[in-house]
């Protein structure tokens, strides 16, 4: 009996984990057909793309400057396509709400690798999975750990344990974090990832919605939930059941290899294209505590998490203002942090949320982060970096 071709829709597939759910998907090309791609600006790759891979639908923010076969559809109509078996979403931001909401209720499967959406409306978003009978799978190599260290247990889950590299400035002193300029941040020693999420990941607030995702994808209490420095990032997460047992994924650092488990699931695939952990090298495996005081984004992640309602979507827009505005170069790394924690404190939450009332958080979250913003600015004024870093795409 022949195999079933999957078909497909990637959303922000000229991003990071666009790009390395292609190459997959290039390598095993007869288990996948690509039916939509979606892009933000970048139309040169988006074209390319579209000229490989022959795509019937395309989405783009920005006028395409292409002409080509496919028909042009909005995200939301892409992911509704009865075609559809498989919707990754890999776009940055609160770009990935509507899309997400949309396949859920359409009942499609869908690859998730966009914290945000989960953080603003996660107890919406699986409400809706549930009524539909979606099913949302982790691309993010920490929960896509997690998810397979459940496969098979029916136990309780004691404990989840996050892991971090730590970015490239776990190890700085405060008075070295006041000096870190955005070029520095965006060399991550591991991951390759997008922009954005590479300096999530060096404030460590990445971390943060990662555990806030990992509450609503797994049901554990947010206490439940803790982060571990892990600078060799091998063990991608691990899970700690009632008996005391501990269970740990361990792969090489290559965000194709958790992409692939997650479109290809339930299956494992052979893909000679991706690299084996080879455990003789691994010298060491070391595990330590994060110090919250020079990386207080965790600490305000959790904060936000437990007072809940629409603190979680102010989180995610101000950070989301104030890493722009650090890539830009008119703030400092160390302003992020605090640009996030004023709004927060302005913040004045809805305790149980509709979607208008999570969006119009978010809005004026952004409006107020901006504001904030300008007065670091004035206090810290900036030397010209050259030209600013503006994100692409995605994320890990």
């Amino acid at each position: 009996m022949p195999r079933r071709i999957k078909k497909v829709a990637i959303l922000g597939s000229t991003g990071s984990i666009g790009q390395q759910t292609l190459d997959i998907i290039r390598a095993l090309n007869t288990r996948f057909q690509i039916v939509g791609l979606a892009a933000g600006t970048n139309t040169e790759l988006l074209a390319r793309q579209i000229d490989e891979f022959q795509p019937r639908l395309f989405s783009c923010s920005a006028e395409p400057d292409f002409g080509c076969a496919a028909q042009f559809l909005p995200m939301e109509g892409m992911v509704t396509d009865p075609e559809v078996d498989l919707v990754v979403i890999a776009t940055s931001g609160k770009s990935g709400l509507y899309p997400l909401l949309a396949a859920v209720r359409a009942g499609k499967t869908v690859a998730l690798a966009n914290k945000e959406t989960l953080v603003m409306a996660g107890e919406i978003i699986l409400r809706e999975a549930r009524q539909h009978r979606a099913k949302i799978l982790p691309i993010d190599s920490e929960h896509s750990a997690v998810w397979q260290c459940l496969r098979g247990e029916r136990t309780r889950i004691e404990r989840i344990f996050l892991t971090a590299s730590g970015g490239p400035f776990y190890h700085f002193s405060p008075a070295r974090l006041e000096q870190v300029t955005a070029q520095e941040a965006l060399q991550h020693p591991v991951w390759k990832m997008g922009r954005k999420v590479t300096i999530d990941s060096a404030t460590l607030m990445n971390k943060g919605l990662e555990m806030i995702e990992a509450h609503w994808l797994f049901a554990v209490p947010f206490d439940n939930i803790e982060v571990l420095l892990h600078p060799q990032c091998i063990v991608h997460s691990m899970v700690e059941f009632a008996d005391g047992c501990v269970k740990a994924q361990l792969g090489f650092p290559d965000m194709r290899l958790p992409i692939q488990y997650a479109i290809c699931y339930p299956e494992r695939l052979s893909n000679t294209e991706l690299p084996r952990l080879d455990l003789h090298m691994v010298q060491a495996l070391n595990f330590q505590s994060v110090d919250e005081a020079r990386f207080p984004c965790l600490t305000l992640a959790r904060n936000a998490a437990r007072m809940g309602g629409t603190y979680p979507a102010v989180l995610c827009a101000a950070d989301e203002v104030a890493v722009e505005l650090f890539l830009s170069h008119r703030t400092r790394f160390v302003d992020i942090a605090r640009i996030v924690e004023e709004t927060l404190e302005e913040h004045r939450a809805v305790a149980r949320p509709t979607l208008d009332a999570i969006l119009q958080a978010d809005a004026w979250a952004r409006k107020r982060a901006n504001q904030i913003s300008l007065r670091y600015a004035e206090a810290h004024p900036r030397p010209h970096k050259g030209t600013p870093v503006n994100d692409p795409g995605i994320a890990k």
